[in-house]
């Protein structure tokens, strides 16, 4: 995470719900790679949770998104269960890999996951580039942050999808972020 602040990024670093979840003024003004993938004037929303295990365990586990959305499965996962387990290969990471609903653009093993949307996903909710992302808090672990850069509403239609895409996103993130800092403080004990 660069502490810098983009001249793309939109106005939404100040704000709480729904653009912001947890995440300090700071890390909700900062530049993420998906920021790059965004258009001018985007919206960022950012989400952040502290897990209490290294970044390589955090990592892991958010290469498990490949598999599933680990958030709430009856919505999202067409009620199947999300693996409560390491699932083998899924940190076998490569660029153009579909990712929950877009494909790897870039990645650091241990640091972040960036995506963007895929054509379904954006003809749906408009452009969407998204970046996990592992911050070192040394002794204490982990800090779990997600950027999530939607294009702008301009028109009428477009503030309706946008606010759904926001609240919507503020409430099944919430979800997968408790979910995913669960499974890797609990496989960290093991």
């Amino acid at each position: 995470m660069s502490i810098s602040r983009g001249p793309a990024t939109a106005r939404s670093a100040g704000r709480g719900l729904p653009e912001r979840w947890n995440a300090t003024l700071v890390e909700a003004a900062a530049t993420f790679p998906c920021d790059g993938l965004a258009p001018r004037g985007f919206i960022a929303l950012t989400r952040a949770i502290d897990v209490d295990t290294s970044p390589p365990m955090v990592f892991r586990w958010l290469c498990q998104l490949r598999a599933a959305p680990y958030s709430y499965d009856w919505i999202d996962n067409l009620g199947r269960r999300s693996p409560r387990q390491l699932s083998p290969g899924l940190d076998d990471l490569q660029t153009g890999q579909r990712f929950l609903i877009g494909t790897i653009t870039s990645f650091v093993p241990n640091q972040h996951i960036t995506v963007r949307g895929t054509p379904e996903a954006e003809r749906l909710f408009g452009v969407i580039a998204l970046t996990y992302q592992v911050v070192n808090r040394g002794a204490s672990g982990s800090r779990l942050l997600v950027r999530l850069d939607v294009h702008p509403p301009n028109r009428l239609w477009k503030r309706a999808r946008y606010l759904v895409l926001a609240w919507g996103d503020v409430i099944m993130m919430r979800k997968q972020l408790h979910t995913l800092k669960k499974r890797a403080e609990s496989s960290a004990s093991r």
